[in-house]
């Protein structure tokens, strides 16, 4: 038996080069003691993998001439191991490629259903979801504060949005690209204010809506974004700092040029890494799945296959009107 697996063929040369994939056919390996294969059906894109492209960050870079690595969903199709079976759906950490060879005891089990996909484990009810929950967990936030969400039309950002609603925040603002991703963010988000940050000073926009001053702003950004929250937010405010999608492969200085702010209004300013959180996960499970059951988490995802796959996905981390929530690459035909 033969799969299909993508491979990364050489470092990219600028931070919107992703003509840097190669989709080839290779056997399949039996699994060993302990071990099952699996069918993969979709593999997670994350804005972390980036940088890994090209240099080690808090994981390792990516090996030219082996698939990437992230989290996939998928079936069984033969199990050495007591504890999985054949047909179970599974999450696991593996390479990008058709079918993949697993410790079993390292995979862990879901549970599909008409109304939740297999790739929901991917997005809405995996790291993403668990990562929003666990940033708005660390600020601390309450019913009746503000709340600033960057990049809320993406895997994180939606899900940060939408718990920030269901928590009571008196106004939540979500900002994206394009007036298409602010009306989604508005009508099936639910936000209060969506910016489209291409139009317009962000600044000026965040101190007119808010001007009593943000309590938390979540960052997915960094940059630009960053800057303008600094300079908007209330004395004592907290910022989550998730991610910097703005400054992966970019070259040059990334830091905001008012971070003294920091400072001056007293802010707490706390990075995290979800892998050090699970204690916070069937916790973040109860609740995603009690607002998915009454329809009040919505969870979009943007899946790509084919050949280019890995080239468009990736782009499509940086922007684009046809990403919307978590992107994926599948290889189910």
């Amino acid at each position: 038996m033969t799969g299909r697996r993508i491979v990364l063929t050489r470092r990219p040369s600028a931070r919107e080069d992703f003509d840097c994939f190669e989709e080839v056919e290779g056997p399949v390996p039996d699994p060993g003691e302990g071990e099952v294969l699996i069918q993969c059906s979709s593999a997670s894109v994350d804005p972390s993998m980036i940088p890994r492209l090209s240099v080690d960050t808090y994981a390792p870079r990516f090996t030219i001439g082996e698939p990437v690595q992230s989290r996939l969903v998928g079936r069984i199709v033969q199990s050495r191991c007591e504890d999985r079976a054949a047909g179970d759906w599974v999450l696991c950490t593996g390479s990008w490629q058709e079918f993949v060879v697993a410790d079993g005891t390292a995979t862990t089990p879901i549970d599909p259903s008409p109304g939740v996909p297999p790739e929901m484990w991917l997005g809405a009810l995996g790291a993403p979801g668990l990562t929003a929950y666990t940033g708005l967990e660390l600020m601390g936030l309450t019913a009746g504060e503000t709340i600033w969400v960057s990049a809320a039309a993406g895997a994180v950002g939606s899900v940060a949005a939408q718990l920030a609603k269901a928590r009571g925040a008196a106004c939540v603002i979500g900002s994206a690209s394009g007036p298409d991703k602010c009306r989604y963010l508005r009508e099936q988000i639910g936000v209060d204010v969506a910016i489209d940050y291409r139009n317009g000073d962000l600044a000026d926009e965040l101190r007119a809506l808010a001007p009593a001053g943000l309590d938390v702003y979540f960052d997915n950004v960094g940059g630009d974004h960053l800057e303008a929250a600094l300079g908007a937010m209330r004395i004592g405010g907290r910022i989550a700092a998730c991610g910097m999608i703005s400054g992966y492969g970019a070259k040059g200085p990334a830091s905001p040029r008012n971070i003294s702010e920091v400072i001056i209004r007293r802010l707490r300013l706390q990075g995290f890494l979800v892998t050090d959180h699970d204690d916070l996960r069937a916790s973040f499970e109860n609740e995603a799945r009690a607002l998915l059951a009454d329809g009040r988490l919505a969870a979009p995802m943007t899946a790509f296959s084919g050949p280019a796959a890995a080239s468009r996905a990736m782009a499509a981390l940086l922007g684009g009107a046809e990403k919307l929530g978590k992107v994926m690459i599948t290889f189910e035909e």
